[in-house]
């Protein structure tokens, strides 16, 4: 954990980047490192998680992170948590807060009220079109024997 807390002070220090970094640690051994890199890469999915679970999924050559564990610097935004979980992360170790997080200015915590919105009422309205020819790929990939489970 510190050394999340120690990457995300000097990505802030050095660069001027977000207050945000995290590793993947399997079996005791730091697999990868990251932190956040928006305003560096104009990406705003380039959180320090994400970034550690690309790197992380790269190193070991695989999409699934069952047997790892995430430490953060932060608790992570949705994007992140849902990441984690897409990725099969094990357990996730956090410093600050959502809280924390939105003392300083970061909208986390807004984010996770608006998930809890039905998607009509969310800010950003979520409209539902075509459900039944958008079935048709999730049909296709049911019936693939090249389909990989994840």
């Amino acid at each position: 954990m510190r050394r999340a807390i120690r990457l995300a002070t000097e990505n802030v220090l050095q660069s001027g980047g977000g207050p945000f970094a995290a590793l993947i640690v399997r079996e005791g051994a730091i697999v990868s490192e990251a932190v956040n890199t928006v305003t560096a890469t104009n990406d705003p999915t380039a959180h320090g998680e994400v970034n550690a679970i690309r790197a992380a999924c790269k190193a070991l050559g695989v999409f699934s992170l069952a047997g790892c564990e995430l430490y953060t610097s932060c608790e992570p935004c949705p994007m992140c948590l849902c990441a984690a979980y897409w990725a099969r992360i094990d357990r996730i170790y956090y410093g600050a807060t959502a809280a924390d997080a939105a003392r300083a200015g970061f909208a986390d915590a807004a984010f996770y009220a608006e998930l809890c919105k039905a998607p009509e009422a969310r800010r950003v309205p979520a409209v539902q079109l075509l459900r039944d020819e958008a079935w048709a790929s999730f049909a296709a990939w049911m019936a693939s024997a090249r389909r990989l489970e994840y």
